[in-house]
């Protein structure tokens, strides 16, 4: 196998030159990392599941006409997709009160929002990602006001979208959150959901039992991860739905 040219390593996933120009191709590690990186661990068939749900995902986006930097899934661990100009911001949406805006606001776990809020964050890890408001976006030219809008209008697309997937599988969408990017077609710029949508950047509950089903398993030392990623790629049919939890998963091609 040739070797490829690493373009990027993040905590979860490598970025590596794409087979041609404009493409990227994208490995999902099995790292598990919280709080800014300082608890890790490495978690077998994490990265497996999460490259799987990423394409259920993103190929439901892009089929309902969201736009996404997703092309197709290469192997059980990486994805073809197109290379983006990243905007430095995370944009999370919140549904239910949990985590940060729990502690931020003193409004208690699982309080229902009265509207999806959607929050920006400064991507820089050793700032702690920090929340900002559209003022400081725009005034550190991070993104436009246009751009802002169209964020806005994404995110919520994306929460419709992703609502509607887990709940009728039993399963709440308590918050997530998306990066976006700049794809340039001559002139003309468009923004473009990227990375990842994954447990890793969502908040999951069943919807019964209130389990957690997300990184918080992690975080919290609430059990297995990969059988929580297990159970959420199972109900979503991306694993058969006799599959039961396991550490290295075998998913449908």
């Amino acid at each position: 196998m040739a070797r490829r040219k690493k373009i990027y390593e993040g905590k979860a996933k490598i970025l590596y030159e794409g087979p041609e120009p404009g493409t990227l191709v994208q490995y999902f590690k099995d790292d598990a990392t919280a709080f800014n990186a300082e608890k890790r661990d490495v978690i077998d068939g994490k990265g497996v599941l999460n490259n799987r749900l990423s394409e259920f995902f993103m190929t439901g986006l892009n089929t309902i006409g969201v736009p996404t930097h997703f092309i197709r899934r290469l192997n059980m661990r990486e994805q073809l997709v197109r290379a983006v100009e990243i905007i430095p911001l995370e944009v999370v949406v919140r549904n239910v009160a949990a985590g940060s805006i729990s502690k931020r606001l003193g409004i208690e776990e699982g309080t229902p929002m009265p509207r999806p809020i959607v929050e920006f964050y400064f991507k820089d890890d050793d700032l702690g990602d920090p929340i900002v408001s559209e003022e400081h976006i725009i005034a550190f030219q991070w993104a436009t006001q246009q751009d802002l809008d169209d964020m806005i209008a994404l995110a919520l697309r994306v929460n419709d979208f992703m609502s509607g997937c887990m709940l009728s599988v039993g399963i709440q969408l308590v918050d997530f959150k998306i990066e976006v990017g700049r794809i340039f077609e001559g002139d003309y710029q468009r923004l473009v959901v990227a990375d990842e949508i994954s447990p890793d950047s969502c908040r999951l509950w069943d919807v019964k039992t209130g389990q957690k089903l997300d990184k918080d398993v992690f975080r919290r030392d609430l059990g297995n991860l990969a059988d929580a990623y297990t159970e959420v790629a199972r109900r979503l049919g991306v694993l058969p739905q006799t599959a039961t939890p396991m550490t290295k998963p075998t998913l449908i091609n």
